[in-house]
């Protein structure tokens, strides 16, 4: 959501098929960038993301992934460079595929599931009602964090964005 958010307020058409993925190519904060959604299953999303950095000729550190992490509450906002995987399927095949983590992440929090409910279907289901009411904002200041990220650093980004309220 928050990378077709990013997509649309820079006029980035996300059409292209490839890299198991759709994909458009433009202009985000004055850089060139390619938006990717990879359309294999998130534990393979490596594959999609390994073959657009080929193909584009990019190292790990040109990388700005945005992902859900279950252990920040819903709405927080964090943004890393580097680190692990976290039990996160998804990172986990990235890092294996590129051969590094030293990746920018923008992890947007779902929190944790209820007890004795399962993690895949935690972050496959919907949002409350609640969660919805307060989504649009969560998206748009994620999508505003990646454009920070392009215009003035990471840690420019980590300073404006990491534990701050975005859900208003």
């Amino acid at each position: 959501m928050v990378a077709e958010r990013l997509a649309q307020e820079n006029g980035i058409a996300l059409k292209k098929k490839g890299h198991q993925g759709i994909y458009g190519v433009g202009r985000v904060s004055g850089r060139e960038a390619t938006v990717l959604l990879p359309q294999t299953y998130m534990n393979l999303s490596g594959v999609s993301v390994g073959s657009a950095c080929k193909s584009l000729g990019l190292d790990p550190g040109d990388l700005i992934v945005i992902h859900d992490d279950i252990d920040l509450p819903f709405g927080v906002l964090k943004i890393r460079t580097g680190g692990g995987h976290g039990g996160h399927n998804g990172i986990r095949s990235i890092r294996e595929v590129v051969g590094s983590g030293e990746f920018i992440r923008v992890k947007i929090g779902v929190g944790r599931p209820e007890a004795g409910e399962d993690v895949a279907g935690h972050v496959l289901r919907g949002f409350s009602a609640e969660e919805r009411g307060r989504l649009d904002n969560v998206v748009d200041n994620s999508a505003r964090a990646v454009e920070v990220i392009l215009m003035r650093g990471a840690l420019a980004a980590m300073n404006e964005f990491n534990n701050r309220d975005i859900l208003t």
